[in-house]
């Protein structure tokens, strides 16, 4: 018989935030382990990626306004006092004695009455130089006031960031959380207001989108069946008229109805606009290389409605299961997986090569909303590194591409570096291929759409 949830979201969010290891990227994999042991899986998941994302600024709040360097807190207590901190200044839901009280309760669990007094003091501490946890952003002193929302941030009465007049970047990078590099790149590429618009959705809670399989299913269809199970849900449509279901109700995606079936994949609008860039056709010869886990493999292969060939090819084996695991919960015949060692062999048999989708591994700097841990530690060296990978994937995607054919080189970064910079680079050293269209998705809130939505970058190619 299995265990019943016993703990509280935030016991749960506090032992994983204790076990997460940044270098690791396993907020996620350890959050699936434990996100069982409460019935508020929500709340405890809203915790974990809201310390991970808000951290920089949470500290910030911690060494200024409670007057505490984080270094001098022991280890224990850190994500205790960042889990308070966290609900005082971004869960505006949950009132002030609850985040405090709930707080020194975890202490209390966990170290000497005397040390858990001491989490109570700092809490308190904050909470009195709280002067409003919901201010108008377009009224309140900017120095003072920590943005959680578009509209609204906790005001202090202490300044808390960098001017913006005199240094943006830092106000920024600061208020988000982001690398000051960063931010100086947004700011230099895009403006100061649209990096502040980069900036509130990197750090959205984001949306989760599904797609319907339209060989199974339609989107209609998925609302009927989800609303039948009471999981909130409604349609989101795109502007060039195709449409998604946004799941509103906090549950694993893979226990919904239809999930075993493969009458749906969950995808973010930025993302499913790569492959509709690419316009793969039915009978196409299609090579997907770094394929995994395999969520744009299994949009190629609706696009050309099951019929023809994808290769997706990966270097990680265990993501190249999830491709073929994917696959065959889609119900598609038209996948083959092949290891990226094998993949010469494989394509010496091919006749033609239609389309070469080139997704390469890239800094994620438009995916920050969802891959949170990644900007505690992304730096320059590592996109100069990754340019380095970028530029030989899409050569070899070159040198085997049919006359012809097209290849879509693709990133979830919104860094120059990875997306023009490499095509023209590219471009200037291979006078036969030309360029058809390039489309770069910055990151945004729900406003103008009816969706959030991550960055990408999709330029198409063909020789």
């Amino acid at each position: 018989m299995q265990d019943q949830p016993s703990k509280s979201p935030r016991q749960v969010a506090l032992e994983v935030l204790d076990g997460f290891n940044i270098a690791l990227h396993d907020a996620a994999e350890l959050l699936g382990k434990k996100i069982e042991q409460t019935h508020r899986k929500g709340r405890a998941t809203d915790i974990v990626y809201g310390v991970i994302r808000n951290r920089t600024a949470i500290d910030l709040v911690i060494e200024k306004i409670a007057g505490k360097p984080v270094k001098r807190i022991i280890g224990k207590l850190v994500n205790v006092v960042r889990i308070g901190v966290y609900e005082l200044v971004y869960s505006t839901e949950t009132a002030e004695f609850a985040a405090v009280n709930e707080a020194v309760e975890l202490a209390n669990a966990m170290v000497k009455t005397k040390q858990a007094g001491f989490v109570n003091a700092l809490l308190r501490n904050i909470t009195r130089s709280i002067v409003n946890r919901t201010a108008d952003l377009s009224e309140a002193d900017v120095l003072k006031t920590l943005p959680n929302s578009r509209e609204t941030g906790c005001s202090f009465d202490k300044d808390l960031l960098a001017d913006p007049e005199s240094e943006p970047a830092g106000y920024l990078s600061e208020s988000f959380s982001l690398p000051l590099w960063l931010v100086e790149e947004w700011i230099k590429e895009f403006g100061f207001e649209k990096a502040k618009d980069i900036c509130f959705a990197s750090n959205r809670r984001p949306g989760v989108y599904l797609w319907a399989n339209v060989l199974k299913t339609s989107t209609e269809e998925l609302l009927k069946m989800f609303n039948s199970e009471d999981v909130e849900a409604v349609e989101a449509a795109l502007p060039g008229g195709e449409s998604m279901v946004k799941i509103k109700t906090h549950q694993s995606v893979s226990r919904l109805a239809g999930f075993k079936e493969g009458m749906f994949f969950v995808q973010d609008p930025a993302a499913w606009a790569v492959v509709k860039e690419l316009c793969p056709e039915p009978g196409w010869t299609v090579i997907d290389l770094c394929a995994g886990p395999g969520t744009k493999t299994i949009q190629l292969a609706m696009a050309m409605n099951d019929e023809g060939e994808i290769i997706a090819s990966d270097i990680d084996e265990e993501r190249l299961e999830k491709v073929q695991q994917n696959a065959d919960r889609a119900g598609f015949k038209s996948i083959k997986t092949v290891l990226e060692n094998d993949l010469p062999k494989v394509i010496s048999g091919l006749k033609k090569i239609d389309a070469i989708l080139v997704d390469v591994p890239c800094s994620n700097t438009g995916v920050l909303a969802k891959r949170a841990e990644v900007r505690h530690r992304i730096n320059k060296s590592a996109v100069e590194s990754l340019v380095k990978t970028q530029k030989e994937l899409l050569n070899y995607a070159a040198g085997i591409i049919s006359p012809g054919g097209k290849i879509c080189y693709s990133t979830c970064s919104i860094l120059k570096d990875e997306n023009e910079d490499v095509i023209n680079s590219f471009l200037a050293v291979n006078s036969k291929f030309r360029l058809l269209s390039q489309k770069l998705i910055l990151p945004g809130c729900a406003g103008e759409l009816p969706y959030d939505h991550d960055g990408s970058f999709a330029a198409l190619l063909t020789l």
